[in-house]
C-alpha cells in the first residue's frame, strides 16, 4: 500500500529493487575475481619464450618450401645460383632403370611388413590377452624391439645373416646345412631379409594396438555369444574382429608410413646392395643428394617420396575408416 492507501505498482518495486542495497558477497566477489586475473596476468608466460620453437618450426616449414622450389632445378649443392629445368628431374625419376627400381623395393618392403607384422601382432595380442601368468612379461619382451633403434635393430641382424652367422649356424647344426645362404649378399634374398627385420620390429608395436583394442571390447558380449553355443572361432570372427577395426586402421597405417620411408634398416644392412637391388625412394634421395651432389634431383625423389606416403596413406585410412562406419 502507497502512503495515499494505494496500491503499489510493479514500476515501483522495480525502482525500489534496483536502488537498494547490493548484496554484501557482491564487493568481496569482485575482489577475488580482480586478484585471480591479477595472478593470472602474472603467471601467463611472455610471448619470448616460444620465440625459439616457433623459430625452428618456421625454419621446418621454410626448408620444405625449399626443398620444393629445389626439385625443379638442376642445383648441385655448390654454386650460389640454380637452373630453373621445370619438371625434368621428375621425368629422369621415371625413366632412371635404379629410381623405377627403387619404387619398386619400397612397396615390396611396405607391402610384406604391413601384412606380416600385423598378422603376427593380431595373434600375439589374442594369445596375449588371456589371463597367462606371464602375459606382462611375454608383452614386453614382443614390444621391445618396437622402440629399439633402427639402426641398432639393422645392425643386431647383420650379425644373424651374416655368412657365418647366427641363422646359417643354427641351420648346420640342425642337419640343414644345405639351406645356408649369403642372405644380404642375395640379389633374390635380400629384400626379404630386410622384411625379415621390419616385421620383428613391427609386430610388437602391432601387437600393443592390438591390445588396447581388445581391452576396449565388453568381456559381456563374447560371454553371450558363448552362452548361445559359439565356438571360440567363431566368437572371434563375428563379434571381436569387427570391433577391432579402429584399432586396425592404426596398426595398418603406422607400419605403412614407416615402411613406405625405410631408410636405417637398408642403411644398416645392406646400403643398398647388393647390385642396387636393395634400394629405396629413401635411399636414393640420400645417394643423389648428399653422395652425386645432384641437389634437384635428389629433391624431386623426396618430393615424390612425401606425395606417395601422404596419397597412399591418406587413401587407406579413408577406406578403412568406411569400412568402420558400415561394421
Amino acid at each position: 500500500m502507497t502512503a495515499h492507501g494505494g496500491v503499489s505498482s510493479s514500476a515501483d518495486l522495480e525502482n525500489r529493487t534496483s536502488v537498494g542495497p547490493e548484496p554484501p558477497l557482491a564487493p568481496a566477489r569482485r575482489a577475488t575475481q580482480r586478484r585471480l586475473r591479477a595472478n593470472y596476468e602474472l603467471r601467463r608466460p611472455p610471448l619470448s619464450w616460444a620465440s625459439p620453437g616457433l623459430l625452428f618450426v618456421l625454419l621446418y616449414f621454410a626448408a620444405i618450401v625449399a626443398g620444393g622450389w629445389y626439385a625443379f632445378t638442376n642445383w648441385n649443392g655448390i654454386d650460389a645460383s640454380a637452373q630453373v629445368i621445370g619438371f625434368a628431374n621428375f621425368s629422369e625419376l621415371f625413366h632412371d632403370a635404379v629410381a623405377r627400381g627403387a619404387i619398386w623395393h619400397t612397396f615390396e618392403l611396405t607391402v610384406g611388413t604391413v601384412v606380416l607384422s600385423n598378422l603376427i601382432g593380431l595373434v600375439l595380442a589374442v594369445n596375449l590377452h588371456r589371463a597367462l601368468k606371464l602375459r606382462n612379461v611375454l608383452r614386453s619382451i614382443f614390444f621391445a624391439p618396437a622402440i629399439l633403434s633402427p639402426l641398432a635393430v639393422s645392425y643386431i641382424w647383420l650379425y644373424i645373416f651374416d655368412t657365418h652367422g647366427a641363422l646359417n649356424w643354427v641351420l648346420d647344426g640342425v642337419g640343414l646345412g644345405s639351406l645356408q645362404h649369403l642372405w644380404l649378399g642375395d640379389p633374390r634374398t635380400a629384400v626379404w631379409a630386410i622384411s625379415v627385420v621390419m616385421i620383428w620390429q613391427f609386430a610388437g608395436l602391432c601387437m600393443v594396438i592390438y591390445l588396447a583394442g581388445l581391452q576396449s571390447i565388453p568381456e559381456e558380449l563374447d560371454e553371450a555369444a558363448a552362452i548361445d553355443g559359439a565356438s571360440a572361432v567363431r566368437r572371434f570372427r563375428r563379434v571381436t574382429f569387427p570391433l577391432l577395426a579402429p584399432a586396425m586402421t592404426v596398426a595398418l597405417t603406422l607400419p605403412l608410413i614407416f615402411s613406405l620411408r625405410v631408410f636405417d634398416q637398408v642403411i644398416g644392412l645392406t646400403q643398398g646392395g647388393p647390385a642396387n637391388a636393395t634400394e629405396t625412394l629413401a635411399t636414393q634421395v640420400y645417394e643423389q643428394t648428399f653422395g652425386n651432389a645432384r641437389f634437384g634431383y635428389g629433391s624431386a625423389l623426396a618430393v615424390f617420396m612425401t606425395l606417395l606416403v601422404a596419397v597412399v596413406a591418406i587413401a587407406q585410412a579413408s577406406l578403412l575408416r568406411a569400412r568402420e562406419a558400415r561394421l
